[in-house]
């Protein structure tokens, strides 16, 4: 029991994990059924003192529960494995082997499993599509995390930053034409297109000769990343079971959150002199490893590929009732309050994110390390806030999760810029957890409430409508503190619109879990 026997088979790595259970164990009885939990399985084979379990669906290549029943009464079983997730096995591998080795009944999946069983296919695409996100992450996070220290080499003032980082969000409308174009040529050759460019546009920022150069860079290389991000969002949603929708966006956003903390991480070269920004630059380029992976095994997502072969043209968008999420005639566009609410939810998060390092550096006075240190320090625990998120708007609803946790997180949130000392930090890891906790639940919806034909379109103008919202925070914001609002004045003041993103999602949101794509978009059903 414990470390699994590792051999290998034409290249694969077979563990063996073994474990003895005793006739008055609590997991005895349970040992010669099925399990189903994060396999379903079936019966092999049985004899007198030997009984056999295959994989009836779930995600391993190779998969096997023998148990033989001793004379004394025990049982010894043994379950050979192996399952194909690239880049991040290190993480999964350790815990499936702990969930077959550990003596108990495992009749439900268990906290890091989706709340649903998933295949092969769609482990591999999951794990192919969180190593893109952490490319995109570490894109997307570059300006932000570096726009101080390029801003202070420039001579650039306080004002002079918010608004480059406001036009850095407003080139969100050069991507566009590239999300419509996933529309029409499909998901795959965007993201494979995304993940090569877009690292090698980001690493020219490093040449800029002056900061509104830089702006510039980042004007086109930012929204590339966040193009791409969209696109792995809707595989996700067009790819993921209905029962773990959530929790597969929340592996994306885990994802997303290490790519960023590389990015955070490379921070202190900023320290390295005058010009040390310039090398968080370059690291982008290590992205290119995940773009030749992603060329190798990503295909085309199942449902595009149904739509492109038969043909399907864009019908009327028929409206989803709260309730029953069936077609009916709408006098408030769901999706236009989707729009408000991402304009709405970033005006505050924008101007959180971007004013955070500030805040630390000229109010708190922390050193480039310490801003390094408080930022992982803080975010770190928001990755429970994810899969628990996750899970639990698959199992109990998007809505009561959403509408539940980002008030609380805001005024968290908003709070880490009033108060000092240790309860300055407490405030920014509760309100970073509650935030993720929403963050699966709202992300869901960006793609499920639209056909196939338009999803990758319509879930792109969901991220322009969020960076708009960032975009007129981080004016304001910059304004307001400018004239001599303080940070935690002006947080609070923004914090409020969570209040309005509640009431609008518990009033006007369909509840969309458990339920198949086709079933809340008639249009796509075969």
């Amino acid at each position: 029991m414990g470390r699994p026997d590792i051999h290998t088979d034409r290249g694969r790595r077979i563990r063996v994990t073994t474990r003895e259970i005793g006739p008055n164990d609590a997991d005895f009885s349970s040992i010669l059924e099925p399990h189903s939990d994060i396999v379903v399985e079936s019966v092999g084979s049985t004899s007198a003192d030997t009984t056999t379990f295959a994989q009836h669906n779930g995600p391993f290549t190779t998969y096997e529960r023998v148990v033989t029943r001793r004379a004394d009464g025990a049982a010894h079983e043994t379950t050979t494995w192996s399952v194909d997730i690239p880049w991040f096995w290190w993480i999964f591998t350790p815990l499936i082997s702990r969930h077959f080795a550990r003596h108990q009944r495992r009749a439900k999946s268990t906290w890091w499993a989706p709340p649903q069983e998933l295949n092969q296919r769609e482990v591999l695409v999951l794990s192919l599509l969180a190593a893109a996100s952490m490319a995109s992450a570490f894109i997307n996070t570059l300006f932000t995390q570096t726009v101080t220290y390029a801003a202070e080499a420039f001579n650039v003032g306080e004002q002079g930053q918010g608004v480059a980082a406001a036009i850095v969000r407003f080139g969100i409308v050069v991507a566009i034409p590239i999300a419509v174009l996933g529309d029409r040529i499909g998901r795959r050759r965007i993201i494979v297109s995304l993940a090569w460019i877009a690292p090698v546009i980001a690493a020219l920022g490093a040449l800029a000769p002056s900061f509104w150069l830089l702006t510039a860079n980042q004007t086109i290389a930012r929204p590339l990343g966040l193009a791409l991000d969209v696109a792995l969002l809707v595989v996700a949603v067009e790819e993921m079971p209905k029962n773990a929708r959530a929790y597969g966006l929340s592996i994306l956003a885990l994802a997303s959150g290490l790519g960023a903390g590389i990015a955070v991480l490379a921070l202190p070269l900023a320290d390295a002199g005058e010009n040390g920004w310039r090398i968080i630059y370059v690291v982008s380029l290590i992205w290119l490893v995940v773009a030749a992976r992603l060329t190798r095994r990503l295909s085309e997502t199942t449902r595009f590929t149904r739509h492109r072969s038969a043909g399907s043209h864009e019908g009327s968008r028929c409206g989803i009732t709260r309730k029953t999420g069936n077609s009916t005639p709408r006098t408030l566009d769901v999706q236009g309050v989707i729009l408000l609410v991402a304009f709405l939810g970033n005006v505050f998060l924008a101007t959180a994110s971007i004013f955070q390092n500030r805040y630390l550096k000229d109010v708190r006075g922390y050193s480039a390390v310490l801003v390094a240190a408080f930022t992982l320090l803080t975010t770190t625990p928001s990755a429970l806030g994810l899969v628990f998120g996750g899970r639990l708007a698959d199992v109990y609803g998007r809505r009561v999760v959403a509408a539940t946790c980002i008030p609380v997180g805001a005024l968290l949130i908003a709070m880490s810029f009033v108060v000092d000392g240790p309860l300055m930090w407490v405030c920014a890891v509760t309100g970073g957890v509650f935030a993720a906790t929403a963050y699966p639940a709202m992300a869901v919806y960006r793609g499920e409430l639209s056909p196939t034909a338009k999803r990758q379109t319509s879930s792109f103008l969901i991220t322009v409508s969020a960076l708009l919202g960032g975009s007129a925070g981080l004016i304001v914001g910059g304004t307001l503190i400018d004239h001599h609002w303080s940070y935690g004045t002006v947080m609070l003041t923004f914090s409020s619109a969570s209040l309005v993103i509640a009431a609008l999602v518990w009033f006007f949101y369909p509840e969309t879990a458990h339920r198949e794509l086709e079933e809340l978009n008639p249009q796509d059903a075969p």
